[in-house]
């Protein structure tokens, strides 16, 4: 268990948050005029996967603010 704080919470964090805002931004600029005029029963599935893409390298970035390692 870590007794001193790390450098690399915060600095984690606020990449995390970074990233999701870059993320979030080039979707709503990006998708929109591709399947924009597609049915909502189409979109929905790639706005649900694209939604919890994100998640996928999720875990080894928390081990890295953890650790210090990426495994």
């Amino acid at each position: 268990m870590r007794e001193t704080p790390t450098w690399r919470i915060p600095i984690g964090v606020l990449a995390l948050f970074a990233a999701l805002c870059v993320y979030g931004l080039l979707l709503a600029r990006y998708l929109p005029p591709v399947i924009g005029n597609w049915h909502v029963l189409l979109q929905t599935p790639v706005y649900l996967a694209l939604g919890i893409v994100w998640i996928l390298p999720l875990k080894r970035f928390l081990i890295w603010m953890e650790t210090g390692r990426w495994e």
